[in-house]
């Protein structure tokens, strides 16, 4: 019989201990080959020519529709629904009533009364949380991610989701089109032909050229990638495995997996009691150096994240008042760290040493658990937290992104610990090895020149106060 996810807290007793040593593994990318050519040259085809991206398997889809499907999930959102029509798009951002962030998804608004989030699990299992509990009209069809270890059975979702990102992507769109591209602003969807039959379309980018993201019935997945694959001929259009497809965010500036701030809280008790034992939050690990008692001291808020330009309070939501009484503090702010390469090869080379290792690189992404929390020191004192990490061919540099105290700078060096301490956890990707301090240069989001000088006033860009 299953149990909730707060029967499971209750039996575990530590929660930081729990999550510390859950054995599920990093965060799977499934179904998508790891490598389509090889992931230097995917990660480079991003910058020089042109990539496709196979969205369809690692994220949920939740459609959301009915009379109250917008004022339902605005209660929901940090964000303002304020000149938000259909045919657009938005980054959908939920918080605790403590004002800590739960996830985010992409939230596509097909009609007046029909949205689709697109995203991980945290933020579609809240949803659907307040959607079961509330007094709604809205029903909700949910398309959960695929498998991340399908064992040879048919994998169905219910769209395929392709993007195609890079400098020739204008030129491989217009191909695939047989015309001129609807002129699409970012983050708005229109129609283009794909094989003589329309296909949705989003202006989105996460590799620093805006592109688009293709969308549509999953019955029509092969005919629609083998139209793109088609059309780039001639374009150096790549397609990208599963390998580098997450390292992308390395050069553009999103922190896709923050811990759920559910796991404590009377207002939270209710949910946690509706979450089962295994669920993404009850079954998720934390990895990295930082290591405290108080599962709390792992909640971020939006200004952690880069989400505070996101808050408006035009509008009632859950933890608005808790947001409010944030607003005119301090706060950590988001940045790229930048590892020094001699410091990487040192930790690298120790697997050639006798003796226990720095915990091994898997090159390209870093990542070992579902949320990453590594320790980045001044001197003594902890300023901040490096939250996913890998290396970008393009930059010749490993990455990471995080977020920092308020009062430390751009170029400023500082020191992160990589690898757990002793004795180590019970995670089945962390083999016996040892902490090492790797200096790091604090700097810009996004990383890439390319990204920040293509990509609208958004997420990725704005500065923090």
């Amino acid at each position: 019989m299953s149990k909730s996810l707060q029967q499971k807290l209750d039996a575990e007793g530590n929660i930081v201990k729990m999550l510390r040593n859950s054995k599920v593994g990093a965060y799977v990318y499934p179904v998508v080959a790891p490598e389509f050519h090889n992931w230097r040259d995917e990660q480079r085809a991003w910058r020089e020519s042109a990539v496709l991206f196979d969205q369809s398997h690692h994220m949920a889809e939740l459609l959301v529709e009915g009379p109250d499907a917008e004022k339902f999930l605005s209660y929901l959102a940090i964000n303002s629904f304020k000149n938000f029509t259909p045919g657009k798009a938005k980054h959908f951002v939920p918080v605790t009533p403590e004002g800590y962030v739960i996830g985010d998804v992409i939230m596509f608004r097909e009609s007046e009364t029909e949205f689709n989030l697109v995203g991980r699990a945290p933020t579609v299992s809240w949803v659907q949380y307040h959607a079961e509990t509330g007094n709604w009209d809205v029903k909700l069809t949910e398309d959960p991610r695929s498998p991340s270890r399908p064992q040879g059975k048919p994998v169905l979702r219910r769209h395929y989701r392709f993007q195609v990102q890079g400098p020739n992507a204008p030129a491989i769109l217009e191909k695939l089109n047989g015309a001129a591209v609807p002129e699409i602003k970012f983050f708005n969807m229109d129609w283009i032909n794909v094989g003589g039959q329309k296909v949705r379309a989003l202006r989105h980018g996460m590799a620093g050229v805006p592109g688009l993201e293709l969308y549509g019935p999953y019955e029509d997945y092969d005919r629609v990638r083998d139209a793109i694959l088609e059309a780039g001929e001639g374009h150096g259009l790549v397609p990208v495995g599963s390998r580098a497809y997450a390292t992308n965010t390395l050069e553009s500036g999103w922190i896709p997996s923050p811990l759920p701030a559910i796991y404590t809280g009377e207002s939270m008790r209710g949910y946690r009691e509706w979450l089962t034992d295994k669920s993404y939050e009850a079954t998720g690990a934390i990895g990295g150096s930082y290591e405290s008692d108080n599962i709390e001291d792992y909640y971020l808020s939006p200004w952690d994240l880069g989400y505070d330009f996101y808050v408006k309070f035009d509008h009632d939501f859950i933890g608005r008042e808790a947001l409010e009484k944030m607003a005119d503090k301090q706060h950590r702010r988001k940045v790229t760290f930048e590892w020094n390469p001699e410091d990487c090869i040192n930790a690298f080379a120790t697997l050639f040493e006798d003796g226990a290792n720095v915990k091994a690189m898997d090159f390209p992404l870093f990542n070992y658990a579902s949320s990453s929390y590594d320790k980045v020191m001044n001197g003594d004192k902890m300023v901040g937290l490096s939250m996913f990490a890998g290396y970008s061919y393009n930059e010749r540099r490993a990455l990471s992104l995080g977020t920092v105290d308020a009062d430390v700078k751009e170029g400023d060096e500082l020191k992160l610990v990589w690898g757990e301490p002793e004795p180590g956890t019970e995670k089945t990707t962390v083999e016996p090895s040892r902490q090492m301090e790797i200096r790091v240069r604090v700097s810009k989001v996004p990383f890439s020149s390319d990204a920040r000088e293509s990509y609208v006033d958004s997420w990725r860009t704005r500065k923090n106060a």
